[in-house]
C-alpha cells in the first residue's frame, strides 16, 4: 500500500510540475483587436496578432506570424519570427534577428546588424534601410519609399518606382535594379529618383530604368547592364 501510495504521490506531483512548466505553453498564440502586446525575453510563443495596438518581441524570443493592423513591430535581438506584416506601422529587426518575410503598406523597416530575411522585404510609402552585414534573401521593393544598404546584402533584386536608392560601400546586390515606370493614372512624382551606388559596391544583373533617374556609381563599384540611364562616375 505504502509503495502505491508513494508512487502515486510521485505522478501526481510530476503532472503538477508538467502543468507548472511554461514549456506547456511555449507555442500558444498571442491574439488581441485592440491594445497593444509584449511579448517578454527568452520566451517561445506561436502567432502574435492584433488589430489596433504594436507588438514588442523581446531578446531571443522564438514565434510564429507577427501581424498588426494599425501599429508597429519590435523585434528584439537573436529572435527568430515568422512573416511579419502591417499596414501602418514602422517595423524593426534588430541585430543577429532572423525572419521569414516583412511586409508593409505605410511605414518604415529598419534592420539592424546582421538582421536577416529570408523572403522578400516590401513597403509601399515607407524607406528600407539595411544596416551594416543584413541580409534579404528575396527582393526588396517599394513605390514611394527610399531604399538604403550601408554594407548589406540581397539576393534577389531591388525594385522601386518614386523611391531613391543608395548602396553604400562594400554592399552587394545580386538580382539587379529595376526602377519601374510610373502609372500616370495616379498622382505620381515628377522628381527624378537618385540611385547611388558607392565605393567598392556590387550590383549583379541588369540595371534597367524605365524612367529618367539620376545614376552615380563610384569608380570602385562593379556592376551589370545598365539600360535606360546615363551613369554619372564618382
Amino acid at each position: 500500500m505504502q509503495n502505491k501510495l508513494t508512487a502515486g504521490t510521485a505522478t501526481w506531483a510530476a503532472m503538477t510540475l508538467l502543468l507548472a512548466s511554461p514549456l506547456l505553453w511555449a507555442d500558444e498564440d498571442i491574439s488581441k483587436i485592440n491594445g497593444s502586446i509584449r511579448v517578454e525575453s527568452g520566451r517561445q510563443v506561436g502567432s502574435v496578432e492584433t488589430v489596433n495596438g504594436s507588438i514588442h518581441l523581446g531578446d531571443s524570443v522564438r514565434a510564429d506570424n507577427v501581424e498588426t493592423v494599425s501599429g508597429s513591430i519590435d523585434i528584439g535581438h537573436d529572435s527568430t519570427v515568422g512573416d511579419i506584416d502591417t499596414v501602418n506601422g514602422d517595423v524593426t529587426l534588430d541585430r543577429n534577428t532572423k525572419a521569414d518575410s516583412v511586409e508593409v503598406v505605410n511605414g518604415r523597416v529598419r534592420m539592424d546588424e546582421q538582421a536577416e530575411v529570408r523572403g522578400n522585404v516590401t513597403s509601399v510609402n515607407g524607406r528600407i534601410a539595411l544596416a551594416k552585414g543584413a541580409r534579404v534573401g528575396g527582393h526588396i521593393e517599394t513605390v514611394n519609399g527610399g531604399i538604403e544598404l550601408e554594407g548589406a546584402s540581397i539576393g534577389d533584386g531591388i525594385k522601386t518606382t518614386n523611391g531613391d536608392i543608395e548602396i553604400g560601400a562594400g554592399s552587394r546586390v545580386d538580382g539587379g535594379i529595376h526602377v519601374e515606370k510610373q502609372d500616370f493614372n495616379f498622382f505620381g512624382s515628377k522628381r527624378k529618383p537618385k540611385i547611388t551606388i558607392g565605393p567598392n559596391a556590387v550590383v549583379n544583373g541588369t540595371l534597367k530604368f524605365e524612367r529618367e533617374v539620376e545614376l552615380r556609381i563610384s569608380d570602385s563599384a562593379t556592376v551589370g547592364k545598365i539600360v535606360g540611364a546615363q551613369p554619372i562616375k564618382e
